[in-house]
């Protein structure tokens, strides 16, 4: 058999045996509680659904439609842009549809990359981010993101000794999974260190709505000369209940999105237009939905956070995304994040995702989900004690 130069990069999907003991455990009549995939569970809000409906019954819409996304939903997210954080972006320049954040992500990746560049990503971090430096074919340099380090430092130390100097950084916050979150402070010095240094900053701020107790997610652009070394992507799979209609974007430096369209206009015709036309509505219309939404996600991190506190799990209440990280109790550390979640799996019925999917530093973590409901999350928790006390 041939090997296929990509596809040999690419490591194992750690996720995969979790995956098929969870399906094991169904198919044998189990019910397990599942935290695994971060998959929205509601639905999407019905004057979305109404309009895409409305919009395929016009059979304009069913022909190819643009790559770069329609003229008026890219002017639909740079007004977004304007209303939320008052950043002016040009929405023949510098903005682009992407078919979700995660192809956005593989394809810039494709577009500014190639054997001999190096890009560094946070570790852990979501799999894409890393995953799609591999499949361009250019090096990847991990930063440890965790509380008992300065990402900083390590970045700064990681730029010294690299040759050739990096060439992307790749960053998410509030970030998947570890749900850290930042100022704009913190941001200003990604701008600075990216001037100085003549770094690509790819920024995914997927959880920008995803946020509590009072906290805002910045966005890079919002510093002067952010728009100067990078660019940012949105996704609407989380903001408004649609992962499976696939609709992100990406915005900022020109030449960045001139890149990314030009790779585009070979590989896709855009997304199918009726769900174009309803994810204008999506910005542009009322965003009680939105409140709704994160309304729901804190309710859940509260129970399952509250709960596992209470069974003398220690947890930190995130201030953002849909996600709790829970550092693995002492007890069962040392097993490592793949044994402990296949350990919840069998012993307590529940699904998470071992940290170590997420990179070599999240190994002492597993990542909850909140996909389900407060009655199953509380019927978890009673599981997830029964393991703890069995330790």
């Amino acid at each position: 058999m041939h090997e296929f130069h990509r596809i040999t990069r690419l490591p194992p999907y750690v996720f995969n045996g979790v995956n098929a003991l969870k399906i094991a455990a169904r198919r044998r009549g189990e019910d397990i509680i599942d935290f695994g995939m971060g998959n929205p569970d509601q639905p999407t809000p019905p004057h979305i659904v109404a309009k895409a409906i409305e919009a395929m019954e016009n059979p304009k819409n069913h022909r190819y439609s643009a790559s770069r996304g329609i003229t008026k939903l890219r002017l639909a997210i740079t007004n977004w842009y304007k209303r939320r954080y008052q950043v002016a972006l040009d929405p023949e320049s510098e903005a682009i549809v992407t078919i979700g954040s995660k192809e956005g992500i593989a394809h810039l990746a494709l577009a500014l990359v190639g054997p001999g560049d190096i890009v560094m990503a946070p570790s852990p971090t979501y799999p894409i981010h890393t995953y799609s430096v591999i499949i361009a074919g250019a090096e990847l340099r991990s930063i440890p993101l965790r509380h008992d380090r300065d990402f900083f430092e390590d970045m700064a130390s990681a730029t010294k000794q690299l040759w050739p100097r990096p060439k992307m950084l790749i960053i998410n916050f509030p970030h998947n999974p570890t749900t850290q979150v930042v100022e704009l402070d913190f941001f200003e010095k990604i701008v600075d260190f990216a001037k100085e240094h003549n770094l690509i900053v790819v920024h995914d701020l997927a959880y920008a709505d995803l946020v509590f107790d009072g906290y805002q997610a910045p966005s890079l652009l919002q510093v002067p000369g952010g728009k100067d070394v990078g660019v940012e992507l949105l996704s609407l799979s989380k903001s408004y209940n649609m992962p499976g209609w696939r609709v992100g974007f990406c915005v900022g430096n020109p030449q960045i999105i001139e890149a990314l369209t030009k790779l585009k206009s070979y590989l896709d015709y855009g997304i199918f237009q009726p769900i174009q036309i309803a994810s204008i509505i999506a910005l542009n219309g009322p965003q009680d939905c939105v409140d709704d939404m994160v309304t729901l996600y804190q309710n859940r991190r509260n129970v399952l956070v509250d709960g596992l506190n209470r069974i003398g799990w220690k947890i930190e209440k995130p201030k953002a995304t849909m996600f709790v990280w829970g550092e693995i109790p002492d007890a069962f550390k040392k097993m490592g994040s793949l044994a402990f979640t296949e350990l919840l799996l069998k012993e307590a019925k529940v699904a998470v995702s071992p940290g170590i999917g997420f990179g070599e530093y999240g190994d002492e973590h597993v990542r909850f989900a909140l996909v389900e409901n407060e009655h199953r999350t509380r019927q978890a928790i009673q599981g997830i004690k029964k393991v703890l006390k069995g330790s």
